[in-house]
């Protein structure tokens, strides 16, 4: 992993530990302790807004279309698989109202197909508790600018929308 893909890694996991210790201000949560419902919204909510603000500054930055390694996206799907070991959580992209670019980005729970239902209807975030999860996906829009890379054939320049899926344990 090249420095700059290092320091921002580096950068989203000091995020990810803000986010967890926001309703525990003198520890770090341990990886095993789900939380509650109301707590795993909250983080995810906490952790879905930087994502998104950091990748919309991400990609004013650092985006370079002639360097397949200089997609903000991809960058962060590092700080997703560290989130992902230490405090199990899991967060992925979802395809909602785009071209896929990417397989593993299409919705494949029934948890996803109805999220992309609500969002491509223009609801900014769609919810689900159950099964000792809770989900949570949410809106990123894709203005003009990000049709060139998100739809490739297009004949408007009417937004489009992508999603950030948040996968918290919990107790129930």
């Amino acid at each position: 992993m090249c420095d700059s893909r290092r320091t921002v890694v580096g950068l989203f996991l000091a995020f990810a530990v803000l986010a967890a210790k926001a309703d525990q201000p003198n520890s770090i949560p341990h990886p095993s302790l789900a939380a509650t419902p109301s707590e795993a919204k909250v983080r995810a909510r906490l952790l879905f807004e930087t994502i998104n603000g950091s990748l919309q500054v991400m990609h004013r930055d650092f985006f370079d279309d002639e360097d397949t390694f200089a997609i903000p996206s991809r960058s962060l799907e590092d700080v997703f698989s560290e989130l992902k070991k230490s405090h199990h959580v899991e967060i992925r992209w979802m395809t909602v109202n785009a071209d896929v670019l990417n397989v593993d980005h299409d919705a494949k729970s029934e948890f996803e197909k109805a999220a992309v239902k609500a969002l491509s209807k223009g609801e900014p975030a769609f919810e689900k508790t159950g099964d000792g999860i809770y989900q949570y996906a949410g809106a990123i829009p894709l203005r003009s600018e990000c049709l060139k890379c998100h739809l490739r054939r297009r004949t408007r320049n009417e937004p489009r929308t992508s999603a950030l899926t948040i996968t918290i344990p919990i107790n129930e």
